[in-house]
């Protein structure tokens, strides 16, 4: 092992901080993953984490598979929690379940259910659904906190209602140092203007937003862009800490042997690129191998529009469509897979996004097609690893020449990414920043 991988001696674990999540396993997809690594790699730095997470938790997605990375040391404490999403399931299990889990159907085909769905989520729960477990959690934390020697809280968001329980635990507690982690934007985040806001709801998020900043201790996010974002509003101290991969213990797979073109993780409404709908079908019609070798992989939830688009350029006899995998499956089928898809969508507040699926992309050894906004945080990444080819939604002669370039060198056997500098998104060494953060607080 690489000494450079290796985790320092526990020594002394002088350091006890409270992780205030909502999502922890048996909870699928992205959420989970960035806290569920700290904690597992946290102790070795001298810090004892204790993680507070809701007893009745409504979670979209389910992975049972990530338990086994919970170290039976860790400590878990967890309060009840009032879910409308639980309510909401009575009426539209299906709609509510997307809802949840961000995808949000197109305005023009939403039911009247789904238009009061976001409506009511925009307007009556704000900043979101779990705003319920915020006064329960802090009457319940504040006792805590004061009986086990806590010394950091730590909020995670989404869902932004928990950076209000670090809210409300900093006025209790003004002595406990509190960090408020934004695994993604809040208010400029894509689906934000799509919950039909009231110009008054829409004023109060933004003035909790601007408090939760002006508030906590520190600010943690996972982009530079979303630290420039945040620096206009606040004059805390913002520290960057991007998500990042695992050592993954999985069986090395054989490659596909057709000419895999795999997309991980939930396709959104609007990851939708048409240019590369078009590029794969002007392909197949021009190049006779392309058409007998080529095959879409869809790993995880796609919305119908995407499905649509695919469908609408002649698409879907070449579609694999696996549905939602757990977690360790999907690493397996990115090893196994040909070329991997990244899609962000078109706009100047996605720019700051760094899809955490990514960096466990980047170790694959398969190479990335990447499309998103020009000046995308990703896109510096990408680049700057060398582990694929990014594009904007305008190169679509770029993207149809970096497809069949990729194609070619399939046909002969050689295609592989060769990646370097990857070391500083490993997870251990993220941990160790965090490490060095909380200490210095």
């Amino acid at each position: 092992m690489d000494k450079s991988e290796q985790i320092p001696p526990l020594g002394v674990r002088g350091l006890k901080v409270l992780i205030i999540s909502y999502y922890w396993p048996p909870a699928g997809g992205p959420g989970v993953q960035r806290w569920l690594k700290f904690v597992k790699y946290l102790p070795g730095y001298g810090v004892e984490p204790v993680v507070y997470i809701p007893e009745n938790p409504t979670y979209p997605l389910i992975d049972e598979g990530l338990l086994a990375e919970v170290s039976p040391d860790t400590t878990i404490i967890k309060h009840k929690i009032v879910e409308p999403y639980a309510w909401a399931s009575a009426f539209s299990k299906g709609s509510t379940k997307k809802i949840s889990s961000g995808i949000i159907p197109n305005k023009k085909k939403q039911s009247a259910l789904q238009k009061l769905m976001l409506w009511v989520r925009g307007n009556l729960f704000i900043p979101d659904a779990r705003v319920l477990w915020v006064k329960p959690s802090i009457k319940y934390l504040t006792q805590y906190i004061q009986e086990n020697g806590i010394e950091v809280v730590i909020t995670t968001g989404p869902p932004h209602s928990l950076h209000l329980i670090g809210l409300g635990l900093k006025k209790q507690l003004p002595a406990v140092k509190w960090l408020a982690d934004f695994r993604d934007p809040w208010t400029t985040i894509g689906y934000h203007k799509e919950l039909k806001l009231s110009a008054s709801a829409e004023a109060k998020h933004k003035a909790l937003e601007k408090e939760v900043l002006n508030t906590a201790d520190t600010v943690l996010v996972t982009s530079p862009t979303t630290k420039r974002e945040f620096e206009a509003l606040t004059p805390r101290p913002i520290a960057v800490i991007t998500n990042g991969y695992d050592v993954e213990k999985v069986v090395k797979q054989p490659l596909d042997a057709t000419f895999t073109l795999a997309h991980i993780g939930s396709f959104l409404s609007e990851r939708n690129p048409q240019i590369l709908w078009e590029s794969i079908a002007e392909l197949i019609a021009e190049q006779e191998a392309f058409k007998a070798a080529f095959e879409l992989k869809l790993i995880g939830a796609v919305s119908q529009e995407v499905l649509n688009s695919i469908a609408a350029h002649n698409l879907n006899g070449y579609v694999n469509n696996l549905g939602y995998v757990s977690h360790e499956e999907a690493v397996i089928q990115q090893r196994k897979s040909q070329v991997l898809l990244l899609v962000e969508i078109d706009r100047e507040e996605t720019k700051c996004i760094i899809p955490g699926k990514l960096f466990e992309y980047m170790v694959s050894e398969r190479p990335i097609v990447a499309i998103g906004p020009g000046g995308a945080d990703f896109a510096d990444i990408i680049r700057t690893t060398n582990t694929g080819v990014f594009v904007t939604y305008t190169e679509k002669d770029r993207l149809k020449q970096t497809l069949l370039s990729y194609f070619e060198h399939y046909q002969q056997g050689s295609l592989k990414s060769y990646p370097i500098g990857l070391q500083q998104f490993s997870r251990k060494s993220l941990t160790g920043q965090l490490a060095e953060l909380l200490k210095s607080m």
